[in-house]
């Protein structure tokens, strides 16, 4: 069974990693229908992002406000009740359970989905070390995905290297979202734990956030739209 042209295209998250918003402005514009749902990070969020997330969703996109909130519960629960209003599809905590928690009870009723990041996908096990973690990476991954479920969040966001096993864990009870997606031959730049589109969605992944192999192509709308081909071909096999 194979999703609708719409529903691939809502597979692929195109993050707008970009210095302003009229960059994000002009990339949209070039995506044209190639694309039908963004991220907006912290780099853009902080150049005018927010407004510019309500433009997008007013032209019927959606969008992916990745600000991966972590603090006092009280803080963020007050923080995902006023995220809420702005008619975002996703936003992310750092899937801490205290955290976790208070983006559930913050969200309430509201239609915004809840993602849990688990370990940065920049992060490898040295990394973790150097942090202070007792854990390896796939422990912590399984860890914190085992406490988002229990707790009620609505997706996790992993990478491609632990997503099948995330999957293998959660049943279809969660989203996935997977950055540290690259088209075969690309650059990893840095990230340190990458798969093609393909194999992500193979693995179990929902959706497939892809920023420079996109943003920095010659030619973004052909870029998204073989990323998409890649997706439909990998959905049509499973």
């Amino acid at each position: 069974m194979t999703d609708d042209l719409e529903t691939l295209r809502d597979r692929l998250i195109v993050a707008l990693d970009v210095p302003s918003v009229a960059d994000a402005d002009r990339l949209v514009a070039t995506l044209g229908d190639a694309a039908s749902f963004y991220k907006i990070g912290y780099q853009l969020v902080f150049s005018g992002g927010l407004a510019l997330a309500g433009r997008l969703v007013g032209a019927g996109k959606k969008v992916f406000l990745d600000v991966k909130l972590h603090d006092i519960g009280n803080t963020v629960a007050h923080a995902i009740t006023n995220i809420a209003e702005l008619g975002v599809t996703f936003v992310t905590v750092h899937a801490y359970p205290q955290t976790m928690k208070a983006a559930v009870e913050g969200r309430g009723d509201a239609a915004l989905k809840l993602l849990g990041v688990t370990v940065l996908t920049s992060y490898d096990e040295a990394d973790l070390e150097a942090a202070g973690y007792g854990l390896g990476v796939e422990a912590l991954v399984a860890k914190r995905a085992a406490q988002a479920a229990e707790i009620g969040m609505d997706g996790l966001v992993c990478s491609p290297i632990e997503v099948g096993a995330v999957r293998d864990n959660v049943g279809n009870d969660l989203i996935l979202v997977t950055p540290g997606v690259r088209p075969a031959g690309g650059a990893s730049g840095d990230q340190k734990r990458v798969a093609t589109p393909a194999d992500a969605i193979a693995a179990g992944a929902d959706h497939l956030v892809v920023g420079r192999p996109v943003v920095a192509a010659a030619d973004p709308k052909a870029a998204a739209e073989a990323i998409i081909a890649e997706i439909a071909e990998a959905v049509s096999r499973r």
